[in-house]
């Protein structure tokens, strides 16, 4: 049968209102609850550096045994020990402080050793949730938590009552200043910055033996903050006034080199960043400006970070763009330049607080004081009560025979303790160890261990108590165990201190390079580069090989254009701002001291090669172009829009261009070369200038089996030589390198244009050809392939006679002078 229950009388059903004033009501919980947060959730203590949430998390894994020396457990195992057991708030907000204290990137001396995905620089990467990660805590967490067992800090109950937790950790060192905080509360915030370890200690270790220091003294140990990622602050008058103050504010910048990121491309590369910046908004913040074109120069950015080499932006640069200015603009544009507001807000006895330097070590100072006090007289307290015990026990070995007898004599327990009490003098706590002492214990050997721990106890307790009676020793004691505690973890300094007030502009430079006169070169081995100035670099300067010379140069100015002539007869378009910038002296430079390959800017068909480089779209006379069958022809150095490619001259089936010279005046002399032995030199002005897709003229008649072997353009007759190196069809005995010979220029007369010329070597027995030929102003200079020289004949005046043999062959020819003035030095090459 159901029971029924009656109703609850009337009187019970009435409403019961309370008047309250409401403005009273709400001013009242507004400040329990502001209250609330400041102390139990936002704000640091100023002692221990530990807002209640990290010291509940360090306290509860000391209390699991989660050592340096344990495995790592699951995070989710920590995080329900902390929640269930001390902190009554959700478990992400426990797992997020238990995550930043293990980010070597937000902290500056870690204090939990994770293991697994714990998060990225600025919260690019979220971190993998607490199922997945283990934990442990770090060595340095060990020197917050030791201790906790003497009795040094308060402890209080938890929220339930059931536990009892610390009040304020013990710490061995100023985790506030080392490690910083941040956090927001009800009409107050703070946002500390870190600092280096060994740094901070010595300040407070001065600050132990001089009581009455004052910030300037301090400052000298802490010149500045030292960030867990590095970078730069620039900048000091804002560290002073939070020194000072407790308020201030810094600008950071990222650490930023400038490197060869490609043999064609220089490049920004950035290696750290400022403090809870991350990669990820450097690159995106970047991408957005150049998308944008509110940031020039960049063509290319990669993100090359990793784990074996760290934090690694590479930023490519376009040519012709100065790498500082493009800097200066980063930092004025993008998060590579941060500031930083310090508001050092911490709790001093339950209070909070704005407070400088002086003050923050002032507090751990006291605190330290106060726990190495209270961990003293704990010891000595222990330390008294174990001599009071070995007194009594050495009592009872002494007089062990009557002892033994009164016990056995006695109806019980109580009756022997009391027996032993009053024959020896005993107090009732050395009357039960006595009793509770087992008999394997009362030796002749173990009375001698007493004696000795008796008389270390004794000698404990005197220095125990000397360092309780004296502040002197007491603070020589704590400023002793910082500098161990320094001994062990300190770390060189990571953040460069900047003085200067570092405008993010330098108007004096420029983004873009300058358009300024230059010279490019092309060596005889296929290598192109620029000069840095409008002379031309010496032979050898400039020049990546030993046995490299200058085959062809070309005035014009940084940022125009050249074309390479190949032997197709293309010109193919090349930025000179793209080309590497050759150093006047190469010993001053020796890692610039060399151009690049022509590969590196052109494509070139299978067998192509370049001779000649020129100036495109020159208002001068334009380009004379020769080509191994004797065809010669003067074409304009004007360029077709839109093209980066186009044909010069229209080769006939079988022929090659042979060389190509940009033309100054117009009133330079052509001259040929031929395989024969002829040379054939007439006036430019005899060529009449052509469109870009004509055949050109008949430069130099040629038998049916002869070819051209040098075409160039030679402005300045005086000084200039001919090098001639005869040989035969067949291929070069290995002792000799043919017959040189060496004549000036001078020695040729003019011919007329399409005839033979005049001849330039006589052959000697076994000789048939010419197989290398050159014209460049005097001296000349030979090399082998090896790099070695080679001595050259002496000048000869007959322009016909024969040469003298030479012990090896020629690989490289060209002038030791910079002021050539030759339009084309080109005609290098080998007898061999």
């Amino acid at each position: 049968m159901a029971r029924t229950t009656s109703p609850p009388p009337p009187e019970e059903l009435a409403e019961k209102i309370i008047d309250i004033d409401v403005s009273e009501e709400m001013r009242g919980s507004f400040l329990e609850y502001a209250y609330s947060v400041i102390y139990q959730r936002a704000l640091p203590d100023a002692r221990d550096g530990m807002k209640p949430v990290q010291r509940r998390i360090l306290y509860q894994m000391n209390e699991m045994g989660l050592r340096p020396d344990r495995a790592h457990v699951k995070c989710a195992r920590v995080v329900g020990e902390v929640m269930g057991k001390l902190h009554p708030h959700g478990d992400s907000a426990i797992y997020d402080a238990m995550v930043r204290m293990s980010q070597p990137f937000s902290m500056r001396v870690p204090l939990v050793d994770g293991h697994g995905n714990f998060g990225s620089l600025g919260g690019d990467d979220a971190p993998a949730a607490m199922r997945y990660t283990e934990a442990r805590l770090g060595r340095a967490a060990q020197l917050l938590v030791s201790s906790l067992d003497e009795n040094v800090v308060d402890f209080q109950p938890n929220y339930d009552g059931q536990e009892n937790e610390p009040e304020v950790l013990p710490a061995a060192f100023p985790n506030l200043l080392v490690n910083g905080a941040s956090g927001i509360a009800v009409g107050m915030a703070t946002n500390m910055v870190p600092h280096n370890l060994g740094e901070v200690i010595t300040a407070a270790r001065h600050l132990i033996a001089h009581p009455d220091a004052s910030l300037e003294d301090l400052m000298e140990y802490v010149p500045g903050p030292d960030l867990p990622t590095g970078g730069t602050i620039v900048g000091l008058d804002g560290v002073r006034d939070a020194y000072r103050t407790g308020r201030g504010t810094f600008r950071t910048r990222a650490t930023v080199s400038v490197e060869k990121v490609s043999p064609r491309r220089t490049g920004l590369v950035i290696t750290e960043l400022p403090y809870n910046v991350g990669p990820e908004k450097v690159v995106s913040r970047i991408k957005e400006l150049v998308q944008n074109k509110k940031l020039q120069g960049i063509s290319d950015l990669k993100d090359l970070t990793d784990r074996n080499q760290g934090l690694r932006l590479v930023i490519e640069l376009k040519n012709g763009f100065n790498p500082e200015a493009v800097l200066e603009e980063l930092y004025r544009l993008t998060p590579m330049e941060e500031s930083f507001g310090v508001n050092n807000v911490a709790l001093v006895d339950g209070q909070p607080h704005t407070m400088g330097l002086l003050d923050l070590l002032q507090v751990f100072v006291d605190h330290r004081l106060d726990v190495v006090r209270r961990r003293c007289e704990h010891r000595r307290a222990k330390r008294e009560e174990r001599l009071h015990l070995v007194g009594g026990l050495l009592v009872a070995l002494l007089n062990i025979d009557e002892v033994i007898a009164l016990i056995r004599d006695s109806e019980d327990t109580a009756q022997a303790r009391q027996r032993l009490m009053t024959t020896f003098e005993l107090s009732d706590t050395q009357a039960r160890y006595i009793l509770d002492t087992p008999l394997r214990r009362l030796t002749k050997y173990d009375r001698l261990e007493l004696e000795n721990e008796r008389d270390q106890l004794r000698k404990d307790i005197e220095e125990l108590t000397a360092v309780l009676e004296s502040d002197s020793k007491l603070r020589r004691l704590v400023s002793k165990e910082l500098g161990e505690v320094a001994k062990d973890y300190v770390t060189p300094r990571r953040t460069v201190l900047q003085e200067s007030s570092g405008e993010t502009r330098n108007a004096s430079i420029p983004l873009e390079m300058a358009d300024r006169p230059c010279h490019v070169l092309l060596s005889s081995t296929g290598l192109l580069g620029r000069s840095s100035g409008q002379h031309v670099p010496p032979m050898h300067d400039g020049l990546r090989t030993q046995h490299d010379a200058v085959a062809a140069s070309v005035p014009t100015t940084s940022r125009g254009d050249i074309g390479l002539i190949t032997d197709l007869g293309r010109a193919i378009r090349v930025p000179v701002v793209e080309l590497p910038e050759l150093p006047d002296d190469a010993s001053d430079s020796p890692s610039q001291a060399h151009g690049l390959p022509v590969e590196e800017f052109v494509q070139l068909e299978e067998g192509e090669r370049v001779v000649s480089v020129a100036a495109l779209d020159d208002d001068g006379p334009g380009i004379a172009v020769g080509t191994a069958q004797g065809v010669v022809k003067r074409v304009a150095s004007e360029s077709p829009p839109n093209k980066d490619d186009f044909e010069i001259i229209g080769l006939r089936d079988g022929d090659r261009v042979i060389g190509a010279s940009q033309l100054a005046t117009g009133d330079e002399d052509l001259v040929f070369v031929t395989t024969e032995a002829q040379l054939l030199r007439f006036p430019a002005e005899a060529v009449r200038p052509q469109g870009r897709p004509a055949a050109g003229v008949v430069g130099v008649r040629l038998p049916e089996d002869g070819r051209a072997l040098w075409f160039g353009a030679v402005p300045v007759p005086e000084d200039t030589v001919v090098l001639t190196v005869a040989g035969s069809t067949e291929e070069l005995p290995d002792t000799g390198g043919g017959s040189a010979k060496v004549t000036p220029f001078e020695a040729f007369p003019t011919k007329g244009r399409a005839t033979g010329g005049v001849r330039c070597q006589r052959f000697l027995k076994g000789e048939d050809r010419l197989v290398l030929a050159w014209i460049g102003r005097s001296p000349a200079r030979a090399s082998r392939a090896d790099g070695g020289p080679i001595r050259l004949p002496d000048l000869d005046e007959r322009r016909d006679g024969s040469g003298e043999p030479l012990p090896r062959p020629i690989a490289v020819v060209g002038t030791g002078r910079t002021d050539t003035g030759l339009a084309s030095a080109a005609g290098s090459g080998t007898t061999g």
